[in-house]
């Protein structure tokens, strides 16, 4: 079984969850409804749970206020809010789940059953929220990605990836320190999740970070050489993108 606690302020919220996890989870053990950061943290210290649904947003605080209490976060966290939260992209680059109130059983399925597939990575929790708390702090410049390679869960610094390639549903991620990482999931999410950062597609297999390009080539077949000598295509909708970045950066 899976044991797990529900965290939401309003106690519709909590019952129509619970009554959720009841029809269509019935690996999951509710063992306890909190109301309250404090609610919260006492649940959490008592049970020990496996699993944790928490509401992004609580009286006299929030998930992460919550988080930050915690000194050794050895269970999962699936998110929950009713809205599209400015936390999310936090969420996303630290490779945790979440799910929208009011909560449809189709979401809630699939993000048990991805739960369920990672439960491999219950050692590296604690590195996971930790990365999260850093990537919401607005004094810390440099973000960390969560990146699932196999098994394991590895995380990065943005600063540090030169280029991600297109390996049909997986990404290869070429690194400063010239190490390659095959990430499970395809190079449209990861353009997707870096859209805001210094990353353009330039090809249908190729995402590039700006801040290592080295030279760029115009020309009938254009392309950008990058910091590590890699030679990168532009495609013709992939040289619109870059020409258009680069004249904003």
């Amino acid at each position: 079984m899976i044991r797990a606690i529900i965290v939401d302020d309003e106690k519709g919220a909590r019952e129509s969850l619970a009554k959720l996890i009841e029809k269509n989870c019935p690996e999951i053990e509710i063992l306890a409804k909190a109301d309250s950061m404090k609610t919260a943290y006492e649940a959490i210290e008592e049970h020990h749970p496996d699993l944790v649904f928490l509401d992004i947003e609580m009286p006299k605080g929030n998930a992460f206020d919550l988080l930050e209490k915690i000194d050794n976060i050895d269970f999962d966290i699936i998110f929950t809010t009713a809205y599209d939260h400015y936390a999310i992209k936090a969420i996303k680059f630290s490779a945790i789940d979440y799910i929208l109130k009011p909560v449809d059983p189709e979401d809630l399925l699939e993000a048990v059953i991805r739960y369920k597939n990672k439960t491999k990575q219950k050692e590296q929790l604690d590195k996971k929220f930790k990365a999260l708390l850093s990537n919401l702090n607005p004094s810390n410049k440099t973000k960390r990605v969560g990146l699932v390679e196999g098994d394991g869960l590895i995380f990065v610094n943005i600063t540090d990836i030169i280029r991600c390639e297109s390996s049909n549903n997986y990404t290869v991620f070429y690194l400063i320190d010239k190490k390659q990482m095959v990430a499970t999931r395809s190079l449209s999410e990861y353009e997707s999740l870096f859209a805001d950062d210094t990353f353009i597609r330039v090809h249908r297999s190729h995402l590039i970070n700006t801040d290592h390009i080295k030279k760029y080539i115009r020309g009938e077949n254009p392309y950008v050489i990058m910091s590590d000598g890699s030679v990168i295509p532009l495609s013709r909708t992939g040289k619109g993108n870059f020409l258009d970045k680069i004249t904003k950066l």
